[in-house]
């Protein structure tokens, strides 16, 4: 809200350009964090993961959101044989712009005999925005990892819509230095008739990409999709090939579409390492 104020003042608002980078190692027989790098607006949280479950590190924005010219810089990474997850603290704000666009460029490298999952909570995208958003994912080897991003059209409890701006959403996959899939939504200026068409996102409110990649990635196809039945408020679609199992789901409410992409990624952590299906604290709804 301050920023929003400040614009209207017409005061400007130097951009920022936060940075974070997180590595995790095996040694002596477990996990450990190797390196930790911060640079404001964003800081990391390492809270004590639950019992028989993942080392954890937290994400936080600690500006608030963003707003035109901001840019936040991320890298994570794994390293053989290490396992960790990365979420964030809260739901991202990706503010009015003047003009500018904001940036949120990820980069996940995952090692041989890795374990990575990359959930952020939501970015909420205000009316006249411009967000450029790349995840980068690198595997090596046998290397596995779930990702993820949810997009929230408008605050929908304060009655507003999304008509207008810039939403760029795209991903790179990389193993072993080859691009194996790409895939990028972009909109710009009039938002409104994509948003509402029915070939296009029929009116959701919210969507959502989920990402499983390993070797045999594709053997959890047909129990994430029985595992999407049942899911109420979202459409869901998921396809898998050449060791990536991508999901999509879109949704007319924004908790219905993140209640279904905590269910799946629950699932999937689950199926494909055997780990606990219960999230971190700060994903329960």
């Amino acid at each position: 809200m301050a920023d929003n104020h400040l614009q209207a003042l017409g005061t400007k608002k130097v951009a920022v350009h936060g940075a974070a980078t997180v590595r995790f190692e095996h040694r002596h027989g477990a996990t450990r964090l190797a390196t930790l790098y911060h640079h404001d607006p964003l800081r990391v949280l390492l809270p004590d993961p639950r019992a028989g479950d993942l080392p954890v590190a937290v994400l936080v924005t600690t500006s608030g959101g963003l707003v035109g010219g901001d840019r936040l810089d991320i890298a994570l990474s794994v390293g053989a044989g290490a396992a960790a997850l990365v979420t964030t603290q809260a739901a991202e704000k990706v503010y009015r712009s003047a003009g500018p666009d904001c940036r949120i460029d990820t980069r996940v490298t995952v090692e041989a005999g890795g374990w990575l999952e990359w959930m952020p909570q939501e970015a909420i995208v205000f009316e006249g925005s411009r967000l450029r958003r790349l995840t980068r994912l690198e595997l090596e080897g046998d290397a596995r990892l779930i990702a993820g991003e949810m997009l929230v059209f408008g605050r929908a409890a304060f009655g507003e819509t999304v008509s207008r701006g810039l939403v760029r959403d795209a991903w790179e996959v990389v193993h072993d230095g080859r691009l194996a899939w790409a895939d990028a939504l972009h909109m710009d200026g009039d938002l409104a008739d994509t948003l509402a068409h029915p070939a296009g996102f029929g009116g959701a409110g919210a969507c959502a990409t989920l990402l499983h990649a390993a070797p045999d990635a594709g053997t959890h196809l047909d129990s994430l999709r029985a595992a999407a039945e049942g899911l109420e408020g979202v459409r869901i679609g998921a396809t898998a090939f050449d060791g990536l199992l991508v999901t999509r789901i879109l949704g007319g409410e924004a908790l219905a579409v993140r209640r279904a992409y905590a269910a799946l990624w629950s699932h999937l952590r689950s199926a494909a390492a055997g780990l606990p299906t219960r999230l971190p604290r700060l994903w329960e709804v």
